[in-house]
């Protein structure tokens, strides 16, 4: 296996070792290329989904095959922008000179996606990959079969299979991809194997981005809309993939005063959502498979917290679905608080005064997102300056992540580096400084041998001073 695997990436390093990749004619086609796998195999994309995740159509359209649709139109219409190489000021130092940061690809790249999301976690890497100008080999998630096997089917089809290549496989697979040297690794998934990856990258220091989680904190005000509130935290929590989600809120926080009004906002919004048997509702998504069932059934049996659910609670193995779970006033020291739940179970934190929050906050591990919804402004400040979280929302949850304007990415244990829109293009790019300068300008005060007076000159040039600058570059001093 390794030995295929290695004669692949050297196949795909003879590719982009003879430019096949670097036009932005190649680039641009290949984006067109998933533009229309993204829409004429929507059919099959939505089954494919549904067959992993029970992920419904309208989670599907709008979480993943329209997202993918949008990265590939936004790298389409900025890529000749994002290739021209960006001039900088020029130091009077090297007059006369010219300075620009040119933008190149860093060769052959390893994308492993996730298997939640498992189309647009697969495709948004790779979409930026392409307009960088790599060769890609794309790593689906064994956890999501279908999906992935689809990807290998289709991705062919629609893109130059010569420089973009497809791997399918588990843990075996993997291990054989990460014993060859790439020229970037892009994770998305748990911490654990982050660490495997990161580890595996350092034989060849080979940089990463790793896309991780955590627990998404939301803190939640008296002072709020309460109805459009517990909507947005609803939406983020149980219909982003029935809450197996990096972004999706984690647990609340807010006032012992106020929990008792927004748990009865969140349970007359997912009865409007799902009615009043969720596990009957064809809008939630099932845990994707029966080892993560079993996790979830053992946080919410643990009997630290079993006897603090309020609300849900519902189970059906046979179909691996577990209703929205709300649990009120867990102890900090419980599984559920202590690693990322990544499923249907939400716990509410009282605390006496909201500022309290942010202290518990602080005390755990830094988030990929961190939520606040006030109409307070000093609180929405004081959050922002005081929590540190890969990104942050206001008064909403998870929709961030659409705008490609803005990285998308964690911070310590929640991941390194980021992703979306132009950032996914500098992740797989590398920025070459290009000085260029001519044979004019000589300043003899840099060239031995050495004396006070070229040191003064020097001095005063480094140190920013106009007349020695302008004494270096007319060559002073003269006749030394």
């Amino acid at each position: 296996m390794e030995e295929s695997t290695a004669a692949a990436v050297q196949e795909l390093r003879a590719r982009f070792a003879a430019g096949k990749t670097r036009p932005a004619e190649w680039r641009a086609e290949q984006l067109r290329g998933v533009l229309r796998m993204a829409t004429e195999m929507e059919a099959e994309i939505c089954d494919a989904l549904h067959a992993d995740l029970g992920k419904p159509k309208t989670e599907a359209h709008v979480h993943e095959i329209s997202l993918v649709k949008s990265s590939c139109l936004f790298a389409l219409k900025n890529l000749k922008k994002w290739m021209k190489p960006k001039k900088v000021h020029a130091r009077l130092m090297t007059f006369p000179s010219t300075a620009r940061i040119a933008k190149e690809p860093l060769g052959v790249v390893l994308v492993i996606s996730a298997w939640n999301y498992p189309l647009l976690l697969s495709l948004d890497p790779v979409i930026g990959a392409i307009a960088a100008g790599n060769a890609v080999v794309l790593k689906p998630s064994e956890v999501a079969p279908a999906t992935s096997s689809l990807l290998a089917e289709l991705l062919p089809r629609y893109v130059d299979s010569t420089c973009i290549k497809v791997v399918e496989g588990g843990v075996p697979e993997t291990t054989a991809l990460l014993e060859q040297k790439w020229d970037k690794i892009f994770y998305t998934g748990n911490s654990k194997v982050g660490r495997i990856v990161m580890a595996s990258a350092v034989k060849h220091l080979t940089p990463v981005v790793l896309e991780l989680g955590g627990k998404c904190p939301v803190v939640v005000d008296s002072n709020v809309n309460i109805h459009v509130t517990a909507k947005r935290i609803a939406a983020g929590k149980w219909g982003c993939n029935n809450g197996q989600a990096c972004i999706a809120p984690d647990f609340i926080i807010t006032t012992e005063s106020f929990a008792p009004k927004l748990l009865e906002a969140l349970k007359k919004v997912l009865e409007k959502f799902y009615g009043k048997d969720p596990l009957l509702s064809a809008d939630l998504s099932c845990v994707v498979n029966s080892n993560h069932f079993n996790r979830l059934l053992d946080l919410m049996d643990d009997e630290m917290v079993s006897n603090k659910i309020v609300f849900g609670g519902q189970r059906d193995e046979q179909k691996l679905k577990i209703a929205p779970t709300i649990f009120l006033d867990v102890p900090l020291d419980s599984a559920m608080m202590k690693e990322e739940i990544f499923g249907p179970l939400l716990p509410i934190i009282t605390v006496d005064k909201i500022h309290e929050s942010f202290g518990l906050i602080n005390s755990m591990t830094k988030p990929l997102a961190a939520y606040l919804f006030t109409r307070d402004s000093k609180l929405q400040k004081q959050f922002e300056s005081t929590i540190s979280a890969g990104g942050m929302l206001l008064n909403d949850t998870s929709v961030h992540l659409t705008n490609p304007h803005l990285p998308f990415g964690g911070v310590g244990e929640s991941g390194t580096g980021s992703y979306h829109g132009r950032f996914t293009f500098d992740a797989f790019s590398h920025g070459k400084a290009v000085l260029h300068r001519g044979f004019g300008g000589e300043a003899k005060a840099r060239y031995p041998p050495y004396s006070s007076a070229k040191l003064k000159i020097l001095k005063g040039a480094l140190a920013g001073k106009l007349g020695a600058m302008i004494q270096a570059i007319l060559g002073f001093p003269r006749g030394k």
